[in-house]
């Protein structure tokens, strides 16, 4: 079974490996708005795409609707809205727009996760315009593909793109898509209990670092699931996991990790360099640099003294140093 190092070293090297995400057309400059334009993001197309795979997709043209268009916006309940047409309220594409959520998602289980785009009746993630019937905005919802995508697979990360600006929702999301691919990956073509076992293991510290409340509650679950069916196991497991990792990983509880991963190194280094780390530890609790200050000091001597349990977290390396990501969190 390959390690989550060779994973990441296989997405990094061989374009034709990379890990499949979905994405609104638009994001990669295909003219398929409803004004015959795009929103090309630069992030998505010339950084992401070196880890990425895309597969666009526009719900509004998929379900018929021209380019240019008249424009949709979400009408009534915002728990529940219609997506009515801006200058022909007669023009009603809420079932076709929910349908086709649906069908992406039935289509689509091998995705790892999805970009969508900020604002959208049809693809916005959150915070979309509701408005009443008599135009003035009374709410805020999600657009209609988006929620069918994820009320069908609530295990898949899913942003907006752009949220990807906050560097601290961008390391989330990224963190998340490369779990899941590892899931894919590692378990998910032949699952056993043991695989399961073996995944969550290295996985400890990753999760540790979002919510120990969730780390703990998880760390029972499979404890007392081994006698369970995979069935009813995989998705229970998947699902909660992955919704931990929802939570952002703030400077307390990546302090708690940092400290936690040290404990393995108490043995083995002298009175000096425990205090440079503990030093490093706690100049990033104090916000004085970022994590990737102590993470590197931390790895340094965990190449050197550390155990293979240890060494094979994905916490140490989850995901490709080119991207930087831990450079501002």
């Amino acid at each position: 079974m390959k390690d989550y190092k060779d994973l990441i070293d296989t997405v990094k090297n061989e374009s034709q490996r990379r890990i499949p995400v979905g994405i609104s057309a638009c994001l990669l400059g295909q003219e398929v708005r409803y004004n015959g334009g795009h929103k090309r993001s630069r992030y998505c197309l010339e950084v992401l795409s070196d880890c990425f795979e895309y597969e666009p997709f526009c719900p509004e043209v998929a379900i018929g609707l021209g380019i240019p268009r008249q424009p949709i916006r979400l009408v009534g309940d915002a728990e529940n809205p219609m997506a009515l047409g801006t200058d022909d309220p007669s023009v009603n594409v809420t079932q076709p727009l929910q349908e086709s959520g649906e069908r992406f998602a039935g289509r689509h289980s091998h995705l790892c996760g999805y970009i969508l785009m900020k604002g959208s009746p049809s693809c916005g993630m959150e915070r979309v315009k509701v408005y009443h019937r008599n135009g003035h905005p009374d709410g805020m919802g999600s657009g209609l593909f988006a929620k069918a995508l994820m009320d069908a697979m609530p295990w898949l990360p899913v942003e907006e793109e752009a949220r990807l600006n906050d560097h601290v929702l961008r390391e989330n999301f990224i963190l998340r898509v490369f779990t899941l691919h590892c899931w894919k990956q590692q378990v998910e073509p032949e699952p056993t209990f043991h695989k399961i076992q073996q995944f969550h293991a290295r996985h400890k510290y990753t999760l540790m670092a979002h919510t120990y409340q969730g780390y703990r509650e998880l760390g029972r679950y499979l404890a007392e699931a081994h006698s369970m069916p995979l069935e009813q196991l995989i998705p229970e497991y998947l699902n909660r996991l992955m919704g931990y990792l929802k939570k952002r990983a703030g400077r307390k509880s990546h302090t708690n990790t940092l400290l936690h991963i040290m404990g393995y190194l108490k043995k083995s280094i002298d009175t000096q360099c425990k205090q440079e780390l503990i030093d490093s530890i706690e100049q990033y609790r104090r916000g004085e640099v970022h994590l990737v200050v102590p993470l590197t000091l931390l790895k340094h001597y965990l190449r050197r003294y550390g155990n293979d349990y240890i060494n094979d977290q994905v916490y140490l390396d989850p995901y490709p140093h080119q991207l930087g990501l831990r450079n501002y969190i």
